[in-house]
């Protein structure tokens, strides 16, 4: 099954229509982007002493809620102004979609409860990239 068909099973394409779908490209562009990739992403998570919640995303059990204040302070003013305009949202709306996706988002691309190798990761962003842009 690949991953498009994961997302749609699981609802999370009806997060990637509308208006949330440029701020979601621009969150699997910024994790494709990430130094180390979803990996990396997960390492700041863990630095900023939010390893917990990150960690939930990618296992199999329930996706422990981030907030806005948390996304902003792990990713940082400049990358959540960055994708609110990608988006055309204000960045404190930004915030808060990004806490509502980014969840979603990680634990779709960790299925078997463990972040697959960084070309796996990668090649499912690249398709699911290229999917978000046709529908746009």
């Amino acid at each position: 099954m690949g991953l498009l068909d994961c997302l749609e099973n699981q609802g999370l394409s009806s997060l990637l229509s509308g208006n949330t779908s440029s701020l979601a490209s621009g969150l699997l562009q910024m994790i494709q982007n990430q130094p180390g990739g979803l990996s990396g992403l997960m390492q700041s998570f863990q630095e900023k002493g939010l390893g917990g919640l990150a960690t939930s995303w990618v296992s199999t059990g329930q996706n422990l809620p981030v907030s806005g204040e948390q996304i902003h302070d792990v990713l940082g003013s400049d990358m959540v102004k960055s994708l609110a305009a990608k988006a055309g949202i204000s960045p404190d709306m930004a915030s808060g979609a990004i806490a509502s996706l980014l969840p979603s988002i990680v634990d779709k691309l960790t299925p078997n409860g463990q972040v697959p190798e960084h070309n796996n990761v990668m090649d499912m962003l690249g398709g699911l990239l290229q999917n978000l842009g046709k529908a746009s």
